[in-house]
Parts: C-alpha cells; sequence; structure tokens
C-alpha cells in the first residue's frame, strides 16, 4: 500500500497546481504594476503607456492564453 506524501492536506500535484497558479497570478499582478510605474515615471502619456503594455506585457498575454487554449482543447 502505497501512501501518498501529504502537503498542507494535499497530495503534491495538488498542492503544485495551487501553488503555481496562485504565484504565477501574483508575478503578473506585480509585472503589470512595474509596467505601469516604468510608464508613469517616464511620463510616456496613454499613448506611450499603450505601447508599454503591447509591448512589455505580451510575454504573459501568450503565457496565460497558451493555459486557455489549453483548457480549450482538452490537453491538460
Amino acid at each position: 500500500m502505497d501512501k501518498e506524501v501529504l502537503i498542507f492536506g494535499l497530495t503534491i500535484a495538488e498542492f503544485e497546481e495551487i501553488s503555481l497558479t496562485v504565484c504565477l497570478t501574483a508575478l503578473i499582478l506585480y509585472m503589470v504594476f512595474i509596467i505601469a510605474n516604468l510608464a508613469r515615471e517616464s511620463k510616456a502619456g496613454k499613448y506611450g503607456t499603450l505601447w508599454m503594455f503591447l509591448a512589455l506585457g505580451l510575454g504573459f498575454v501568450g503565457f496565460v492564453a497558451k493555459g486557455f487554449i489549453q483548457r480549450i482543447m482538452g490537453i491538460e
């Protein structure tokens, strides 16, 4: 009989999934804060701020889109 290792009452897989979701969301929100702060300090204006968010935020937008596409296609 193989017992599953528990962390805070969760299996390792459940703990990894929850921690990845929470930590990645926090990281993305922090990056949005950094981009907004950079736009404000550089006095980029509305148009410049839009381009900063498009250019610098494209990486995590692609990562989030990958998750949605995987969920829609049932790849998970």
